[in-house]
């Protein structure tokens, strides 16, 4: 593996284009936590962080629940620094505490669906009792996908986006801003 770029990350956020500002990001997060405690605020869920894109997500999220919950994490990807998906890879399974829980599974992004299937097929295998989950953003595309988010902060075009945890060829998951490449 060669050592990152900084000029070719530079290089990579010129050649993008905005999606949603920081404001408009923040203003999204601030809804969903709405949403998530009209709706959860007394099962005390059981929240499963995806790493690494949904860190930004939770970080931002997780203190505007001002209800009870527990934490945990799960790693599944389709992705890893490809720009297109393959099957998905579990990197860290869901913990045992998933059993008879309320879950709710905080992503970056819906894209085609396959992943947090995935993820809701093995957590309902494992015996949770109820499944929910919260992307950052959805992915609006032409064909039907096989899972529908409960809570999402913002609808966006069918292009490859990254910012606020979602990264592009292993760039800038660090912005405050959602950005898409160009040509995408």
């Amino acid at each position: 593996m060669s050592a990152p770029d900084p000029a070719a990350a530079w290089a990579f956020l010129r050649d993008s284009d905005p999606v949603a500002g920081a404001e408009e990001v923040q203003a999204a997060i601030r809804r969903v936590a709405g949403e998530i405690r009209a709706r959860l605020a007394d099962r005390y869920p059981l929240v499963l962080v995806v790493m690494g894109g949904a860190v930004v997500f939770a970080g931002q999220l997780l203190p505007l629940l001002d209800f009870p919950i527990d934490l945990d994490y799960i790693h599944a990807s389709r992705y890893g620094v490809q720009t297109s998906g393959g099957g998905v890879q579990w990197r860290v399974a869901p913990p045992p505490g998933v059993r008879a829980r309320a879950v709710l599974v905080l992503d970056d992004i819906l894209d085609g669906g396959q992943t947090m299937r995935a993820i809701r097929d093995r957590l309902l295998e494992l015996g949770a009792t109820s499944f929910h989950c919260a992307v950052l953003v959805e992915k609006i595309l032409a064909r039907e996908k096989p899972i529908a988010a409960d809570f999402v902060g913002l609808k966006i075009p069918d292009r490859f986006v990254f910012g606020c945890g979602m990264d592009a060829k292993g760039f800038w998951r660090n912005l405050p801003e959602i950005r898409a490449m160009r040509g995408s």
